[in-house]
């Protein structure tokens, strides 16, 4: 059997793509309730009357990437086996009270959920009934005098993801023996493991239910989770040893921001191994990122028709409550 050499490795989380409904929704819980930045507005390449958000860092590192898919009037999605059921983003140690007090004042609910291996867990569903956790994993810098989300409350990148899964002897092992994953944890029904170091963007959780039901996709589930490769030769690395132990793998297809590979693990979850260049700046400065709409080369010719066709939409300031539309 095939297994990644010392040097081939994934590097973590690269990003995570969910399915939204209303995209100003979206754009609103995600920019002005969490404060993180759109880095980048362009719209599904297989499906250009769409847009695609992707969220993140100021600069969209891999790591800190959350995208969506918004499909204006989506069915609401049912979350189970087969899926990945919560995005984790790390926080700062004690934003619990912060983010609780400003989930109250955007008409959310954060719970408090139990400890997961020794940190707080505190879970704020978006609009779309998506699950997204905040994770003490991160320590407090300065605050910014002014900021509504101070920066020693302010989101971090993603920290984790829980995958869930009726049975997971067959994904524990691509995870682990091929992938390069090792497994640090069990608390109750949840696995965790960790790439290289481990800590934030290198952790997955697995959620055993044997009994439980399959997820349904739509609104408010993810849709694939990305792992992070460094280049292009190693993902095509990536592609021969998955092929050759028997997954089926997508051609390499260019993003315009990554290239990416695709296959499914034994439990249904898709997965994608995808590099970190060329990156959001590619075609934007820092300053200018997420503020028009980006379409791969094949789609300018008709930019005109599928501007129209997409709905209207503002841009909010991150992190910023009271904002006038």
């Amino acid at each position: 059997m095939t297994e990644p050499t010392g040097t081939v490795r994934v590097n973590g989380i690269h990003h995570v793509t969910a399915i939204a409904s209303d995209p100003q929704a979206n754009l609103d819980f995600y920019v002005r309730f969490l404060g993180l930045r759109l880095v980048k507005r362009t719209v599904n390449f297989d499906d250009p009357g769409t847009y695609h958000f992707y969220y993140g860092d100021d600069t969209g590192r891999p790591g800190t990437i959350l995208t969506f898919f918004p499909w204006p009037g989506a069915r609401r999605g049912r979350h189970g086996s087969g899926q990945v059921t919560a995005t984790a983003f790390a926080v700062p140690d004690g934003s619990a009270d912060f983010w609780t007090e400003r989930a109250s004042r955007y008409g959310f609910t954060a719970s408090k959920q139990p400890d997961r291996f020794g940190q707080p867990v505190l879970r704020i569903d978006d609009g779309d009934g998506l699950v997204i956790e905040l994770i003490s994993a991160a320590a407090p810098d300065v605050p910014e005098d002014g900021a509504e989300i101070p920066s020693e409350d302010e989101i971090r990148g993603i920290h984790s993801a829980t995958l869930t899964l009726q049975r997971p002897e067959r994904t524990l092992e691509l995870l682990t023996r091929i992938m390069g994953f090792r497994e640090t944890g069990r608390e109750g029904d949840r696995i965790r493991l960790e790439s290289a170091e481990g800590g934030p963007t290198r952790t997955l959780d697995l959620v055993v239910t044997p009994e439980g039901s399959r997820g349904l996709g739509g609104a408010g589930t993810v849709h694939h989770i990305a792992f992070r490769t460094p280049d292009d030769d190693q993902q095509l690395q990536w592609q021969h040893i998955l092929m050759s132990e028997g997954y089926q793998v997508s051609p390499v297809m260019d993003r315009n921001y990554f290239h990416s590979i695709y296959y499914r693990e034994p439990g249904g979850i898709l997965f994608e191994i995808a590099t970190d260049p060329p990156g959001f700046l590619v075609d934007e400065s820092v300053d200018e990122l997420g503020s028009s709409l980006k379409l791969p080369s094949e789609y300018e010719g008709t930019r005109g028709q599928i501007e129209s066709a997409l709905p209207a939409i503002t841009v909010p300031v991150s992190g910023v409550l009271t904002q006038s539309y």
